[in-house]
């Protein structure tokens, strides 16, 4: 071999070596789209089997027991600053974070079957925003890595939710926002969307035990009277964000959720060429099979998979029939939520003593400061209590609710 054939040679094989690191197709060590199927590296289908990591990165108020007064994380956040001041608040969300989930969970999970966590995730973890006691660059990174770290020790895939868009895509608790889906009437907003995505993906290009980015959560709540104009925002949308996220990552799949819920898919028409994209639905409600027929016919009409992102909260023998029939229907699912105080759940955490007061406070008239000091139960009781709260939460210390696993069909 000549010199200019050697020359020859290295550039060639520097190009496959660069397309084998970041940027090559999906399909060779990722899971990907075929069909209607999900494909692991080996060729083997992937259906999906899993829990919603919920209630850690992205708070909900139902989940320690709170009313509709203090729903979000937002106004979870705000309550806690009145209750016990800014820095105990700060120093609770620290504890919180390192302790509500840890490898111990993941390992659990992995032993009764799950093969794949979707994780909510409120997009200030990626920005200079006050979120859960972090200001500054954020943290996002540094939980994710960890759960993703503990994930693959066990061989479960991991798809990264946002379950809170900037300016909110829902207008409700669920997506932390103002109490409107300002994404759809904000360029600015949209361009930060687009960019923290980016971000994200640059960051996990070379992940594999990524499944996927499930770019947002039930996007559009059906009772604004402007939704049918912000549905058609949607795909573009989506579509302006897959480019975003492709620049930088070839490989991993991306997840789109349908508005009004994830229910309705008739606002799709299948103008999203990418070949790596699927779609994901939610059902809390209905009479099982009747309610998978839209989501079935969808699916086979586009010719890309479909998996319940969302689903739970009901009786054993309706989980149970629902996994039946989304196994014989080839739906892949992922249980929400997988722990929170109460029932209804893999784990549940028990109420630790004097919790009921900080329940009492966060349904309180807080609307003055005086309303607040009326209201406010002693600060060194409402310490403890989130202290043991925080105990409460770790996987040795909860219950687990072996009758609610054996109804999702994991093994």
């Amino acid at each position: 071999m000549n010199k200019m054939e050697k020359k020859s040679f290295l550039i060639v094989m520097l190009l496959f070596l660069a397309l084998s690191i970041g940027g090559r197709p999906a399909g060779n060590r990722f899971v990907s789209v075929q069909g209607k199927e999900l494909k692991q590296p080996d060729g083997s289908s992937l259906f999906i089997k899993g829990a919603n990591i919920s209630n850690w990165l992205n708070p909900e108020g139902y989940m320690f027991g709170f009313g509709d007064k203090t729903n979000s994380p937002r106004l979870i956040n705000e309550m806690l600053c009145e209750l016990v001041g800014p820095h105990t608040t700060a120093q609770f969300w620290d504890a919180y974070k390192r302790n509500f989930i840890t490898e111990a969970d993941i390992h659990f999970l992995a032993s009764v079957g799950v093969n794949t966590l979707r994780l909510p995730f409120n997009y200030r973890l990626f920005t200079d925003e006050d979120y859960m006691g972090c200001t500054g660059e954020g943290d996002g990174f540094i939980w994710i890595d960890s759960l993703v770290s503990w994930a693959r020790k066990d061989n479960i895939y991991v798809i990264l939710d946002m379950h809170d868009a900037p300016g909110g895509q829902t207008g409700y608790n669920i997506d932390d926002s103002y109490g409107y889906p300002w994404l759809f009437c904000d360029k600015s907003e949209q361009d930060r969307f687009c960019s923290i995505w980016k971000k994200i993906a640059e960051h996990y290009k070379d992940d594999s035990q990524i499944l996927g980015f499930e770019l947002l959560n039930e996007p559009i709540a059906d009772y604004w009277s402007e939704h049918k104009e912000m549905n058609k925002m949607l795909e573009p949308l989506y579509e302006r964000c897959i480019d975003s996220i492709r620049s930088v990552d070839r490989s991993h799949i991306i997840i789109l959720g349908a508005p009004q819920w994830n229910l309705n898919f008739k606002v799709f028409h299948d103008s999203i060429q990418d070949a790596n994209v699927m779609f994901t639905c939610h059902r809390y409600d209905g009479e099982p099979g009747e309610n998978l027929k839209d989501f079935i016919s969808f699916r086979d009409s586009v010719n890309r998979p479909m998996y319940m992102g969302e689903i739970g909260h009901r009786t054993y023998e309706w989980q149970r029939k629902m996994c039946q029939l989304m196994i014989e229907a080839g739906i892949g699912y992922t249980f929400w939520p997988y722990k929170k105080i109460g029932g209804e759940s893999f784990v549940s955490v028990k109420a630790p003593t004097g919790w009921q007061r900080i329940v009492d406070f966060s349904q309180a008239d807080r609307s003055s400061y005086f309303s607040i000091y009326k209201s406010r139960p002693n600060q060194d009781s409402a310490r403890q209590a989130l202290t043991q709260f925080i105990i409460n939460s770790r996987l040795k210390n909860c219950i687990v609710n072996n009758d609610y696993i054996s109804s999702l069909l994991l093994k």
